[in-house]
C-alpha cells in the first residue's frame, strides 16, 4: 500500500508539471505565433534581412536544429548498430528528437522563404544538378527512415500496452496491428532491421543530411568564408557534439522533474564522449581559421575580424568558446564537477547553446563581408519579430516531442530499466 501511494503522488506531480509545461509552451507558441502569421503577412520586411545579408538568425537556427537531428541519430546507431548497450535509455528519445528537430529545422527554413508557397518546387521540379534539391530529397528518405526505425523501436512496447486502458495503451492500438504478437522471433527480427536501418541511415545522415547541409555553403565559391572543403566535415562532427549535448541534457532534467533515479554512469559517459567530440570540432575549426588566415585574402582576413574582433565578436568569444567550450572542457575533466551529475547537466546545457553561437557564426559574418570591395558592407542583428518567430517554432517543437513522450512509449519501460544510480549531485 505504501508503494502504491507513493507512485500514486509521483503520477500526481508528473501529471501537474506536465500541464504547467505545456500551459507554458502554448502560451510562448502564441505568441510566436502572432509574429508567424505578420511574417506571412508582411513578408521578409518584419526582418532585419537585405539583398547584402539575405540569411540570418532562421537560417543560424536551420543549421542548428539540423545538427541536432543527425547528431541524435548517429548517437541512436551507436546503440542499434554497434550495440553499445549502456546508452540504450536514450535509444528511443534520440530517434523522436531527431524527428522532432527536422520538423523544426524545416519549419525555419519555411519561415525564411520568400516565397513559401513554392517550397514544393524542389521536389516537383528536381534539378539533378544543383546540391540544394539533392539535400530536399535526403531529407525525405532521411525522415521515413526515422519514423520507422523509431516505430520498430517501440513496436515491443507498443504491443505490451495494448493490453492496458492507459491514453498509451489507446494510441498503442491504434498503431499496431491487432494480432501483433511479440516473442523471440520477432525480437530478433526487430533488431536486424533496426541494425539494417542504422546502418543505412549513417551515410544519408553523415553525407546527405547534416554533410549536405554543409555541402550548400561550401559550394558558395561567391562567400570564400564558406568555400572549404572543411565545411561538410566540421557540420557533422559539430553535429555530434549537440546531439550528444542535448539528450543528455534532456534525460537528466526529465529525471530531476519526475523525481526519478539517474543513471550516473550513462551520464559520465555521455559527458565524456561529448567532450571528445567537441575537441575534435575544435580542432577542426582551428585549422579553418588558421588556412584562412595564412591566405591573407582580404576577403578571408576581413570575414575573420568580423566574427573575433568586430561588432559580432560578443557571439564568438562569449558564446562559442567561452560558454560553449573552454567552461564544459573545464567542467568534465576538474576533479570536483566530473563526477557530479549537475555540473554535467551545466556542461552539456552550455554546449549546445555555444553551438547556436557557432551556427551564427557560420551563417552571419561571412555575408556581412561584401562579395566586391566597391560595396557596402553588410549590418544585421535580428528583430524583435525574428526573435518572437524563432520562439513560437522552438515552442511547436517542443510541444510535439512533449506529447509525442507523453502518448508513445519513448521512455524506457520498466522490463527493460537496469540498476541506477540514484540523482547524483
Amino acid at each position: 500500500m505504501a508503494n502504491l501511494a507513493v507512485k500514486t503522488n509521483t503520477q500526481a506531480r508528473t501529471s501537474s508539471a506536465f500541464k504547467i509545461w505545456v500551459s507554458c509552451l502554448f502560451v510562448a507558441f502564441a505568441a510566436g505565433g502572432y509574429f508567424i502569421v505578420d511574417r506571412f503577412i508582411t513578408g521578409l520586411s518584419a526582418t532585419n534581412l537585405s539583398s547584402i545579408t539575405p540569411w540570418g538568425a532562421w537560417i543560424a537556427f536551420y543549421i542548428f536544429f539540423v545538427g541536432l537531428s543527425a547528431g541524435s541519430f548517429l548517437l541512436s546507431t551507436l546503440i542499434y548498430v554497434f550495440n553499445m548497450e549502456e546508452y540504450e535509455r536514450i535509444g528511443k528519445a534520440a530517434l523522436f528528437t531527431a524527428i522532432v528537430c527536422m520538423i523544426v529545422a524545416l519549419t525555419f527554413v519555411l519561415m525564411d522563404l520568400g516565397r513559401p508557397d513554392r517550397m514544393l518546387n524542389a521536389i516537383i521540379y528536381w534539378n539533378v544538378t544543383s546540391p540544394l534539391a539533392w539535400e530536399v530529397h535526403f531529407y525525405l528518405v532521411y525522415i521515413a527512415l526515422l519514423s520507422v526505425e523509431l516505430y520498430i523501436a517501440m513496436r515491443e512496447d507498443l504491443v505490451r500496452l495494448t493490453k492496458t486502458s492507459s491514453i498509451k495503451g489507446k494510441v498503442a492500438r491504434w498503431l499496431t496491428f491487432k494480432n501483433a504478437t511479440i516473442d523471440e522471433l520477432t525480437k530478433k527480427r526487430d533488431h536486424m532491421w533496426m541494425k539494417i536501418l542504422g546502418t543505412v541511415g549513417i551515410p544519408i545522415a553523415i553525407f546527405g543530411v547534416h554533410g549536405g547541409t554543409g555541402t550548400i555553403f561550401a559550394l558558395v565559391k561567391a562567400r570564400p568564408g564558406w568555400n572549404t572543403a572543411l565545411f561538410p566535415i566540421i557540420f557533422v562532427v559539430s553535429a555530434m557534439v549537440s546531439g550528444t549535448a542535448l539528450l543528455l541534457a534532456m534525460y537528466v532534467i526529465k529525471k530531476k522533474i519526475n523525481k526519478q533515479s539517474i543513471d550516473k554512469n550513462m551520464v559520465q559517459s555521455l559527458a565524456k564522449l561529448m567532450v571528445a567530440f567537441l575537441i575534435i570540432d575544435l580542432g577542426l575549426q582551428f585549422y579553418e581559421y588558421l588556412t584562412s588566415w595564412y591566405s591573407l585574402e582580404k576577403e578571408h582576413i576581413d570575414t575573420l575580424a568580423t566574427m573575433m574582433t568586430g561588432s559580432l565578436s560578443w557571439s564568438f568569444r562569449g558564446v562559442q568558446m567561452f560558454l560553449g567550450a573552454i567552461i564544459p572542457i573545464a567542467i568534465v575533466f576538474w576533479k570536483k564537477t566530473r563526477d557530479s551529475v549537475n555540473a554535467l547537466l551545466l556542461a552539456a546545457i552550455l554546449i549546445v547553446i555555444g553551438i547556436i553561437g557557432v551556427r551564427f557564426n557560420i551563417v552571419v559574418p561571412p555575408l556581412i563581408v561584401p562579395v566586391f570591395h566597391e560595396l557596402p558592407w553588410g549590418n544585421y542583428f535580428p528583430t524583435i519579430n525574428e526573435w518572437m518567430v524563432s520562439v513560437g517554432v522552438v515552442a511547436m517543437g517542443l510541444l510535439i516531442y512533449s506529447f509525442g513522450e507523453k502518448f508513445l512509449p519513448i521512455e524506457e519501460t520498466a522490463s527493460n530499466s537496469k540498476e541506477v544510480i540514484n540523482n547524483g549531485r
